[in-house]
C-alpha cells in the first residue's frame, strides 16, 4: 500500500509517519496492517513534482497539510483551502480514486466563540471542497474535525496551549492564564495516530455534530476520534506543576491507565531540557553502607534501595501495619524473620543470581545479611505506605 501524507513534517504528521514506519519495520504489528507499507512524505519544502508522482500512485491520502499561524489572515484560506485543491485537482489528473483524508478542525463548525474564526472559515472551505469531490468522482473522504491537539512534538507558543504550559514549565520559564474555568477537549496524538492507521482498513468512526459535539453514526457525514478528555487550564497547569515538583517530592502522580494523567504526563516529559532528565537522589549513607528512596505514591508506598557492605546486617525492626517486598538484585545474602513474641524463625537465601521477592510480615521482626565477603549486597525494597518520621511503625528487635 502507498501512502501519501501531506504536511508530514508537521505535528499530527511525524507523529503518523513515525508509527507507519513501526509497522514497516515489523515492530508495531498489533495493527491490522500488513507491513508492506510505502510512505510518501510531501511537506511545504518539498519539490511540487513529487507531489505529481504521489498523488498518481497513491493507495491512501491523509492530508495533514495546513496553515495554523500565518502572518496575514488571508493566508488561512491560500494554506488550507488553495492545497486542498491542488491536491484534488492532481488526484484527478490521473484518475486516482483512492480514499483521502482531511484533518479539519471544530472551529469548522464556525459555533459560538468560532464563530468569527478565519481559520474555521478556510477548514470548512475544504470540508465542503472534499464533500464536492466524493460527488463528482465517488471517492471516499474521511473528515476529521479534530479538537485541541497536544503529545509528544508538538510545537510550542503555536496553536496548543498544552504544548505551551508544558515547555514553559519544564523549562522553568512563566505561564499565563487568563482563566482556570475555561475548559478543553483534548485529543491526545497516539489516540489519533491510532485512529488514522484504522482507517486505512475502513474502521475509521463515523459520526454526526449535535453543535460542538461528534454523536457517533456508522453513516455519518463525518469521523471522529472517539477517545478525548475534558480538562479545565487550572486542572493542566496544576497537574504539570505536580509533575515538575516530582524530582523534590519523589512522588508520582496517579496515572490510570488510558487516563488524561498519563498521557500529559508522557508529554510532558517530552519538553524536558537535557539538564532535567537525570536528577540526584539523595543516600542515607554510613558505615554500613546506604539506603536511597527512590520513588513515592500518595497511594502505593514507595521503592527504595539499600546496598549492605561485606558482611553487614541491617533491618532487626518490625512493623504493626507496614510490610515490604525485599528484592535482592546483586549479591548473596540471608533474610531472616522471627514472628514477635516467639522463638521460630523463618530465613530464605537470596541472591541477585536467582531473583526472589520476599515479604516482610506484619508482626515478624526481620533483618537481611550480606553473606559475602567481598561484594556489596544490593536490594530494591518496596513499602505499602509512605515513611512517616513523625509515626514510623518501625520498633527495633533482634532477630536472633
Amino acid at each position: 500500500m502507498n501512502i501519501l501524507v501531506t504536511g508530514a513534517k508537521g505535528f499530527v504528521g511525524k507523529n503518523l509517519v513515525a508509527q507507519l514506519h513501526n509497522i514497516q519495520d515489523g515492530k508495531a504489528r498489533w495493527y491490522p496492517v500488513g507491513s508492506d507499507l510505502k510512505v510518501f512524505e510531501y511537506d511545504i519544502d518539498s519539490d511540487p513534482a513529487e507531489l505529481e508522482t504521489y498523488c498518481k500512485n497513491a493507495d491512501f491520502v491523509f492530508n495533514l497539510a495546513g496553515v495554523n499561524r500565518p502572518k496575514d489572515q488571508s493566508e488561512f484560506m491560500k494554506g488550507n483551502f488553495g492545497f486542498a485543491s491542488t491536491l484534488l485537482d492532481t488526484l484527478k489528473k490521473y484518475g486516482n480514486k483512492c480514499p483521502v483524508m482531511l484533518s479539519s478542525s471544530i472551529q469548522a463548525t464556525l459555533i459560538g466563540r468560532y464563530g468569527t474564526s478565519d481559520y474555521g472559515k478556510s477548514k470548512l472551505a475544504g470540508e465542503e471542497l472534499f464533500f464536492d469531490y466524493s460527488k463528482e468522482t465517488g471517492a471516499k473522504v474521511l473528515i476529521y474535525r479534530f479538537p485541541n491537539l497536544f503529545g509528544k512534538w508538538c510545537r510550542p507558543n503555536y496553536n496548543s496551549a498544552v504544548a505551551t504550559f508544558c515547555n514553559n514549565i519544564a523549562n522553568d520559564l512563566p505561564i499565563q492564564v487568563n482563566d482556570r474555568a475555561t475548559e478543553l477537549e483534548l485529543l491526545y496524538i497516539d489516540d489519533l495516530v491510532d485512529e488514522m492507521i484504522y482507517a486505512l482498513v475502513g474502521k475509521e468512526h463515523h459520526c454526526e455534530f449535535d453543535g460542538l459535539d461528534p454523536v457517533a453514526k456508522n453513516d455519518g457525514r463525518y469521523c471522529y476520534v472517539p477517545v478525548t478528555h475534558k480538562a479545565t487550564l487550572g486542572e493542566i497547569v496544576d497537574l504539570l506543576h505536580l509533575f515538575a515538583a516530582q524530582p523534590q517530592s519523589l512522588i508520582i502522580p496517579e496515572i490510570p491507565d488510558n487516563s488524561f494523567a498519563k498521557k500529559l504526563y508522557s508529554t510532558y516529559l517530552s519538553y524536558l531540557p537535557k539538564e532535567k532528565v537525570a536528577f540526584p537522589l539523595k543516600m542515607n549513607v554510613d558505615d554500613r553502607g546506604s539506603f536511597t528512596e527512590m520513588l513515592r505514591s500518595e497511594k502505593c508506598g514507595q521503592v527504595s534501595v539499600n546496598i549492605s557492605k561485606p558482611g553487614v546486617t541491617k533491618g532487626q525492626h518490625w512493623h504493626n501495619t507496614k510490610w515490604e517486598f525485599f528484592i535482592v538484585v546483586s549479591g548473596h545474602g540471608l533474610i531472616q524473620q522471627r514472628k514477635v513474641g516467639t522463638d521460630e524463625v523463618i530465613e530464605f537465601e537470596v541472591s541477585g543470581e536467582n531473583i526472589h521477592a520476599v515479604h516482610m510480615l506484619p508482626g515478624y521482626t526481620h533483618n537481611i545479611i550480606n553473606l559475602s565477603d567481598t561484594d556489596n549486597l544490593v536490594t530494591v525494597m518496596w513499602a505499602n505506605e509512605i515513611f512517616d518520621p513523625n509515626r514510623p511503625d518501625t520498633y527495633f528487635d533482634p532477630v536472633k
